[in-house]
């Protein structure tokens, strides 16, 4: 193997524009892994945990670092040429006109001298630098979407708290997804405009439950992220009570939508009272907390991102069918009784790119199956000791650190699920193996085509005897990757697909022989 890096100085890319370029190079011939990314050190340290980054560079955070291992220095130099052309093409201006004639903007004042009334920052420098363009942004009366993660609880706090004192609003950090006056930020879906707002702590529970909506001819007003964190004791839920009382006090959205994982007791019940008190119904969606704990007027519990695009389709007033076409996948998968050397085919594996279905899934299938594992905290679960092998019914989640170090978000490259997806259906307990597929914007420009091999092969070397392959696409009709040929492509590719999270998992459950 040879390795080699390449510093492009005196510029900077944003995570998601390094993550493709990342994501495009490891797929050239010869390479066997590559990256791109600002040199800051918690990125460098990143680079050298996944062996692309064995000596010291004279990188530094305002440089872009190319680091590629391949078969051979032939291969690795194409590589690197390749990632700076694609770097060196990106345009730098703003606005309509043609990029040679204006001056791009070299601070966000001269962008708002550009875009007089813009009113949000999006930030997604790495996360070293972020606090300090946040707190620029709030001087300048702007609200804040923080992309950018490695921002310490203490400087969310005050980011917050200075902005919640100035009337604005900080969503993030770590705040992948939103949909502010129509526009898709970050990790967000083509959904149409319509009455219903969503406040959400995750992004891939925010777009499941706004294209299930939408899917169902519902619309989003609004659909604010607030990070990860936000619902955390020491944080208090700032930017969620705020986000409440803007959609209170918003004439466009008639129902709000709540999405997190289990919040703080306390936080919650300030956050729900606040719920009730807005005038509007509310739908609660708090993955794997008791109904009885969000017992409130006007406030309906929601068990799933389903059901809570569901209620919140039928509190708008809309008149759509069901949001699925039955509680499991009809005609209902056969489980494959492998002759394999380890016995019959019995366990679940279960490969989410995105954490919150990972998380939605362990709140269905707990108290149902046992021996669960998963690399996702969530009581009553065993935590696996390794999580690139699997034990018993173990649900990933391959966004986690451990998985993408050194390496882009799975929702953008495919090749570390491709490879789970192999060794998972080479097990002889593998009974079922539950996967989804994320669309829209930020993510792989065609998710299918690039599992298509594996999943080929996968079909190929069993020949009807393997596991069975159990996905659903998160998705619309607008969306650039095109739903509808996603999943014809999974079809004739052996899957069979649910309609959301829930229903595949309610699926694996009825394969497994609990149909409750």
């Amino acid at each position: 193997m040879t390795m080699g890096t390449r510093i492009i100085a005196n510029m900077y890319r944003d995570s998601v524009a390094l993550m493709k370029i990342s994501s495009g190079i490891s797929l050239l011939e010869g390479v066997t892994q590559a990256s791109c990314i600002m040199a800051t050190p918690g990125n460098l340290e990143l680079l050298r945990e996944a062996g692309l980054l064995v000596d010291d560079t004279a990188a530094g955070p305002n440089e872009v670092l190319i680091a590629v291992e391949g078969d051979n220095d032939d291969a690795v130099t194409a590589a690197m040429d390749a990632a700076e052309a694609e770097l060196r093409a990106t345009p730098t201006a703003s606005g309509d006109g043609p990029a040679d004639d204006r001056e791009p903007p070299r601070s966000q004042e001269m962008a708002l001298d550009e875009q007089i009334g813009a009113n949000l920052a999006l930030i997604a420098t790495p996360g070293p630098f972020a606090t300090a363009e946040a707190v620029k942004s709030i001087r300048l009366g702007l609200n804040v979407m923080m992309f950018s993660d490695n921002v310490s609880i203490d400087d969310e706090i005050a980011l917050k708290t200075r902005a919640d004192q100035n009337a604005l609003m900080v969503m993030g950090p770590d705040c992948g997804t939103a949909i502010i006056d129509g526009a898709p930020l970050g990790f967000a879906n083509a959904v149409r405009r319509g009455s219903i707002g969503i406040i959400a702590a995750s992004g891939t529970g925010l777009q499941q439950v706004s294209c299930l909506m939408d899917g169902a001819g519902g619309g989003i007003s609004q659909a604010i992220g607030t990070g990860g964190r936000d619902l955390d004791a020491r944080v208090g839920g700032i930017t969620t009570q705020r986000a409440i009382r803007a959609l209170a006090d918003d004439a466009d959205t008639q129902v709000i939508v709540l999405i997190s994982k289990p919040p703080a007791p306390d936080v919650a019940a300030i956050v729900l009272d606040l719920a009730a008190q807005s005038g509007k119904p509310v739908i609660a969606c708090l993955l794997g907390v008791e109904p009885a704990a969000v017992e409130r007027p006007g406030v309906a519990f929601a068990a799933t991102l389903e059901d809570a695009a569901r209620l919140a389709i039928a509190a708008a007033g809309i008149d759509a069918p069901l949001l699925t076409g039955g509680t499991t996948v009809e005609p209902l998968p056969q489980i494959r009784k492998s002759d394999g050397p380890g016995g019959p085919r019995s366990y679940l594996r279960a490969l989410y790119s995105g954490g919150t279905f990972c998380y939605e899934a362990l709140t269905m299938l707990n108290g149902h199956l046992e021996e669960i594992y998963s690399n996702s905290s969530y009581a009553s679960v065993q935590a696996l000791n390794d999580p690139w092998s699997s034990a018993g019914h173990t649900v990933l989640d391959l966004g986690d650190d451990v998985f993408t170090r050194g390496r882009p978000h799975p929702m953008i490259d495919h090749r570390l699920r491709n490879d789970r997806l192999i060794a998972e259906a080479e097990n002889p307990e593998t009974s079922i193996i539950l996967f989804d597929v994320v669309l829209g914007y930020g993510a792989h420009e065609d998710p299918v085509a690039a599992m298509a091999p594996a999943l080929t092969e996968i079909r190929d070397r069993h020949n009807g005897n393997g596991p069975v392959l159990l996905g659903f696409v998160c998705g619309t009709d607008g969306d650039p990757q095109g739903i509808a040929r996603q999943k014809s492509a999974l079809t004739e590719l052996g899957v069979a697909l649910a309609d959301n999270n829930a229903q595949a998992v309610r699926t694996a459950r009825a394969i497994l022989g609990d149909a409750s």
